[in-house]
């Protein structure tokens, strides 16, 4: 048939018309007509197709609606190996590379380089690879493993951003990322929703999916968009194989040589019609770079589609050059990640937590692991209707997010990497930190079990308070309004909990500043070195105070021996008897205290005790009273000496105190002893009399 030459110039008019509309639309997000407007014309276009099949092409505008379906995906060799970046992430690690890259630059250049860099927004979606013949896109391919990736050159036509004819007749290869905005995404799962279908899990994903679709009408239907980043290769396509896999691969015989710097090729691209991510900076130094990477972090979510880090590139493309590969990287370039909300961890043991109102919740402990820029030990597991719906066992691998709470929560079991030793968690009917008989049951028509008893909050918060004061592991801050803050916020409930704390735990409770954290860690390491007598005060047995627990601790020297301790034993012991006897292996009988104090020694450094001295000195059955700071001592330090000498300590002055130990800004009890002519002695004097 012939076709009229009006035809054809209509029809030639029409694509440039419609590509030009598009660039605006999908590529610099400037409409100048209306959605309405655009479709009257791609519908006169595949009117004059239809009625004259020979002006069909396969770069004609018409064709990103989605051709015929493919059977399955050829394989494509990449005529450019695909890279891809080493990770860094934290401030230390991007430190690393710039420090790598400025000494390897330094060697070869044999003088003193400071490199400037190009920081590029990391869109998190999937890699694809474009080819394109004097100026006109022939092979579009998926990654793959780097060297043969898949064709899917029929799907990304439907990608409206993706311009299948370029501004000039360039041969080139380039790289960017496919991906699906946010309102897209939640668009796409609101229709399924009403539907009753299942929710897609998120744009990366679905995006993934969707570019692999052998129909390439659901891939249009997906409205999936693009970022060029990269101009892989610039010249004579034939030649592209054997030059040296190092920087960008020029053919220096081609008339028009490529942009030498990252940020030329970026403008370059983008003059050729791509549509280039327009939140690129050029920078001096790596510390511009770590400023860049903190301020992203706080605003990327701003942005319609997923970022989960920056691309730090050398600017320089000869400096590029110089730097290479190694087997699997680039040397000149790097993936700076923000910092995971979702991570993989293993279950290591799940306990249960005392809220204000004897409620308790399920809490998983874990292997502690880096999350959303902090390490977290920890998981809320919510209530007994949420393990069974996850089906978690301690020992299972899991899948955690951190979204801005204190707690992270556990999303997902990852059941095919059980090996069959993992062990199922159920409620018990009594739970050792309930006060009264420890009983527990669960509230009707909730899924929440709580104490029976009214007061086990309060009574566990101070045995908390105790555990934590000077005269046991005296952890400087852990005081009452910080142990129920910690208590609220399902971080402690028992003692061996304070010893799991991480930093990722503290970060999102309120007035917890960076010093805050590090000053409470910092103590609760200290405290870790503990002597026998402190660690027995600690664990709240009754009727065993100090005076007990020194003359427990001297007896049996390790906790190890303590633990083993029978009733006959105990009972013939100077200041123990019967009663107390009885009070200690009861509290062993208990299966929780038991494992309790085990877990404990795991987490503890606990100190052989020191015997006190059983012959008669100055210090032998002497009251001592401390006051005020001493110059090297700290009062605990001193305490202890004096015990360890055969002396008593009190905390009040009265007509029995034998020695008042005083140090700088003593207050009243100074001035008691003065009024009562009890002795002073400061801290040379003391240790006078210890020699």
């Amino acid at each position: 048939m012939s076709i009229p030459k009006e035809t054809r110039e209509r029809t030639k008019k029409l694509r440039d018309e419609i590509n030009h509309h598009r660039h605006l639309y999908h590529t610099l997000d400037a409409p100048v007509i209306s959605d309405t407007a655009f479709d009257t014309l791609i519908r006169e276009l595949e009117e004059l197709e239809i009625k004259y099949p020979e002006l069909a092409t396969s770069d004609s505008p018409t064709s990103r609606v989605g051709g015929a379906v493919l059977e399955k995906f050829e394989k494509v060799e990449h005529e450019v190996p695909q890279w891809s970046f080493d990770d860094a992430f934290n401030e230390e690690e991007i430190r690393a590379f710039d420090k790598r890259v400025k000494k390897l630059l330094s060697q070869k250049l044999r003088k003193e380089v400071s490199p400037e860099y190009v920081a590029e927004l990391k869109i998190d979606g999937l890699k694809v690879v474009l080819t394109y013949e004097k100026g006109r896109l022939k092979i579009a391919a998926t990654r793959g493993d780097g060297r043969v990736g898949e064709n899917v050159t029929e799907n990304v036509k439907t990608i409206r951003s993706i311009p299948l004819v370029l501004k000039e007749p360039v041969s080139i290869i380039v790289e960017g990322e496919i991906y699906m905005s946010k309102s897209v995404f939640n668009s796409l799962n609101a229709e399924r929703k009403k539907k009753g279908e299942e929710l897609f899990a998120n744009p990366r994903n679905i995006a993934a999916g969707s570019l692999r679709q052998l129909d390439p009408k659901i891939t249009a239907s997906r409205k999936l968009e693009s970022f060029v980043y990269d101009l892989a290769f610039f010249g004579k396509l034939a030649n592209s194989r054997a030059l040296p896999a190092s920087g960008l691969r020029r053919d220096e015989n081609f008339s028009n040589l490529p942009p030498n710097t990252q940020a030329k090729e970026l403008k370059f691209l983008e003059r050729l019609g791509f549509k280039v991510n327009p939140h690129w900076q050029k920078v001096k130094d790596i510390g511009e770079v770590i400023k860049l990477w903190k301020s992203w972090e706080k605003k990327k979510e701003k942005e319609n589609y997923l970022i989960d880090g920056l691309v730090i590139k050398v600017n320089s493309a000869q400096e590029q050059e110089i730097l290479g590969y190694t087997g699997k990287s680039p040397r000149f370039g790097i993936a700076f990640k923000f910092p995971a909300e979702q991570v993989t961890t293993v279950v290591e043991n799940i306990t249960l937590q005392i809220g204000r109102t004897g409620v308790l919740t399920p809490v998983a402990i874990l292997r502690p692991v880096l999350v959303a820029g902090s390490v977290v030990s920890r998981a809320t597991l919510h209530n007994e209707d949420e393990i069974k719906r996850l089906d978690i066992r301690i020992g299972d691998t899991v899948i955690i997010q951190k979204a801005g709470d204190v707690i992270p929560d556990v999303v997902q079991v990852l059941k095919n990497l059980r090996t069959g030793k993992e062990k199922e968690f159920r409620f018990p009917t009594h739970f050792s930190l309930c006060g009264g008989d420890g009983k527990i049951e669960r509230i009707p028509g909730q899924a929440a079990y709580r104490c029976v008893a009214k007061n086990s909050f309060s009574q566990q918060k101070r045995k908390l308070e105790h555990f934590a004061s000077k005269k046991c592991f005296d952890i400087k801050g852990l005081g009452k309004k910080l142990v129920v803050q910690l208590m609220n916020a399902e971080i402690i409930s028992n003692f061996d909990d304070i010893f799991t704390i991480r930093k990722g735990d503290l970060e999102a409770l309120p007035r917890f500043g960076e010093k805050s954290i590090e000053n409470l860690l910092r103590a609760i390491e200290t405290a870790k070195d503990v002597t026998l007598a402190r660690f027995i005060t600690g664990l709240s047995i009754s009727q065993v105070g100090e005076e007990t627990a020194r003359d427990l601790a001297e007896h049996f020297k390790t906790a190890e021996n303590f633990q083993k301790a029978a009733f006959e034993d105990l009972e013939k012991l100077s200041g123990v008897g019967p009663v107390i006897a009885y009070s200690i292996t009861d509290w062993f009988k208990n299966k929780e205290n038991k494992k309790l104090y085990e877990r404990l020694l795991k987490l503890v450094r606990v100190k052989k005790q020191e015997t006190r001295n059983k012959k008669q000195t100055e210090f032998t059955n002497k009251t001592f009273v401390l006051t005020g700071t001493l110059p090297t001592l700290s009062r605990e330090k001193a305490s202890e000496m004096i015990l360890t000498a055969g002396g008593k300590i009190s905390s009040s002055v009265s007509q029995n105190t034998d020695y008042v130990l005083a140090g700088e800004e003593a207050g009243e009890k100074l001035s008691t002893a003065k009024k009562l002519g009890i002795k002073i002695i400061n801290e040379r004097e003391f240790l006078n009399m210890l020699k």
